[in-house]
C-alpha cells in the first residue's frame, strides 16, 4: 500500500512538473499564423568537433543527428526551436530555446523538470538568459547570476543555452 502511494505520488509530482507539450511550447514561440517547419540536421564529425569548441569547457554535444523548428510568418523567419534534454543532478530537465534571427536566445520554456519543485528555475531568474549571444558573458562567471540554492540547475541551464547556440551557429538554420 505504502509503495502505491509513494508511486502515486511520483507520477503526480512528474506530472505537475510537465507545464506544456512539445506542440504547445511551439505555438507560444510561433503563435498562428505563424508556419512551424520541423528540420533535421546531420552534423559530420568536424561540424561536431566545431560546435563542442565554440559551446566551451564542460559543455556536452554527443548526437550528430539535430532536430529543430523554424518558425516563419509570410517570408520572414522568426526565429529557431530547439528541445534541450540533459540531466540536472540526477533526473531530466527538457528546455525549449527559441533563437531569434539575431542568433541571440530569445525565450526559453521548461517543458518537463524531474527533480525535486523547488530547485526549478524560475521564470524570472530565466529571463536574464533573453537576448543572450554566445560569448563569455553567457556563463555563470559572467553575466549570469547563479540561482541561490539550485546551483546544478543553473549549470545545466547555462550549458544547454551554450550547446544550443553553438549547434544554431554551425547549422546555420538562417543561411539556408
Amino acid at each position: 500500500m505504502a509503495l502505491a502511494v509513494a508511486l502515486g505520488t511520483t507520477s503526480t509530482l512528474q506530472a505537475a512538473q510537465q507545464r506544456l507539450t512539445q506542440e504547445q511550447a511551439l505555438r507560444l514561440a510561433f503563435p498562428e499564423p505563424a508556419r512551424i517547419e520541423r528540420m533535421t540536421a546531420f552534423l559530420s564529425q568536424a561540424d561536431l568537433e566545431r560546435a563542442r569548441e565554440i559551446a566551451g569547457p564542460g559543455v556536452e554535444i554527443r548526437s550528430s543527428v539535430i532536430t529543430y523548428y523554424l518558425g516563419r510568418r509570410g517570408g520572414e523567419i522568426l526565429g529557431a526551436a530547439y528541445f534541450d534534454r540533459h540531466r540536472v543532478r540526477t533526473l531530466d530537465e527538457v528546455l525549449m530555446i527559441v533563437v531569434g534571427p539575431d542568433d541571440r536566445i530569445k525565450h526559453i520554456e521548461v517543458l518537463r523538470f524531474a527533480e525535486p519543485p523547488e530547485y526549478r528555475p524560475p521564470e524570472g531568474w530565466l529571463r536574464q538568459l533573453q537576448d543572450r549571444a554566445l560569448d563569455d558573458e553567457l556563463s555563470l562567471k559572467g553575466a549570469i547570476v547563479n540561482l541561490t540554492g539550485a546551483t546544478l540547475t543553473s549549470q545545466a541551464v547555462v550549458q544547454a543555452a551554450r550547446r544550443v547556440l553553438a549547434l544554431h551557429r554551425v547549422i546555420a538554420p538562417f543561411a539556408r
